[in-house]
């Protein structure tokens, strides 16, 4: 079966950095694009990143563009999460998510989604 394993998450300070990794089995990666989504305590969960299924193409939220980058390596069925000059309003549950359709804001296209990791940001 599909599984997408999300790991890296813990507790850094404000300003400093963190890279997320969502490693994926039972699936043809190199056929989906990729997400990164997010859910705060008592909020929606919100689009942060995606990236198409060859890695081109990116497309981020507002308010992590410029400090956050996502990236991709079929090879490793895997795709990452670099976060830097982060903030304690980046404190959520970070999801990983697979699409066959590309990538959208709109979390019910995805296909498939890990458990989530945990990222707290104190200041």
């Amino acid at each position: 079966q599909v599984q997408l394993v999300e790991s890296g998450g813990g507790l850094v300070q404000a300003g400093g950095s963190l890279r997320l990794s969502c490693a994926a089995s039972g699936l043809t990666f190199s056929s989906y694009a990729m997400a990164w989504f997010r859910q705060a305590p008592g909020k929606e969960r919100e689009f942060v990143a995606g990236i198409n299924k060859s890695g081109r193409s990116t497309t981020y939220a507002d308010s992590v563009k410029g400090r956050f980058t996502i990236n991709r390596d079929n090879a490793k069925n895997t795709v990452y999460l670099q976060m830097s000059t982060v903030k304690p309003e980046d404190t959520a549950v970070y999801y990983c998510a697979a699409s066959l359709k590309g990538v959208f804001i709109t979390r019910v296209l995805y296909d498939f989604w890990g458990q989530g990791t945990q990222l707290t940001v104190s200041s």
